[in-house]
């Protein structure tokens, strides 16, 4: 990637100064919210090895590796928005993640994800999924397109 390729988390930096050191495993999360957005941006690069291996230890099953590939292979992600963050005991992070199915319909997933430190690296470790939350048709669209949600994702 590009040192001007923004980063897939909507972050406003460039992926080389933001989730792509974690994802090569240069440097790693500092909080949840860090451990999130680079998790998310893995999805958008098809990066399994970073996935697995940033899941609580105690959490991976066998089929962890298949179901996230046919997530990667079956799934464009749009958008990213991050709702609330907490850097306490039992951290959280809530947000939205808009997708593209392989058949064209939109989707969203609006998860509030468990996460937790141990030796000072962190993982995920479970989410609620919440409520989808159906942007309004004046709001812009969540696919970072600039347009109105109304001429961009809300007819398909």
């Amino acid at each position: 990637m590009q040192e001007t390729t923004s980063c897939f988390c909507g972050s406003n930096r460039n992926f080389s100064s933001c989730c792509q050191p974690f994802l090569n495993q240069e440097e790693i999360p500092t909080t949840a919210e860090e451990l999130m957005r680079s998790r998310y941006s893995a999805f958008n690069t098809g990066n399994v090895d970073y996935l697995v291996g940033t899941l609580l230890p105690e959490k991976r099953m066998e089929n962890d590796r298949p179901q996230i590939q046919n997530t990667i292979d079956n799934i464009q992600w749009l958008g990213l928005k991050i709702i609330a963050e907490s850097n306490r005991p039992g951290n959280e992070v809530e947000f939205m993640a808009f997708f593209e199915e392989e058949n064209g319909g939109t989707g969203q997933l609006h998860e509030r994800s468990s996460f937790i430190q141990q030796n000072g690296k962190w993982y995920y470790v479970d989410g609620v999924h919440l409520p989808a939350v159906k942007p309004g048709r004046n709001d812009l669209c969540f696919c970072g397109s600039g347009k109105k949600f109304k001429a961009c994702h809300y007819s398909r």
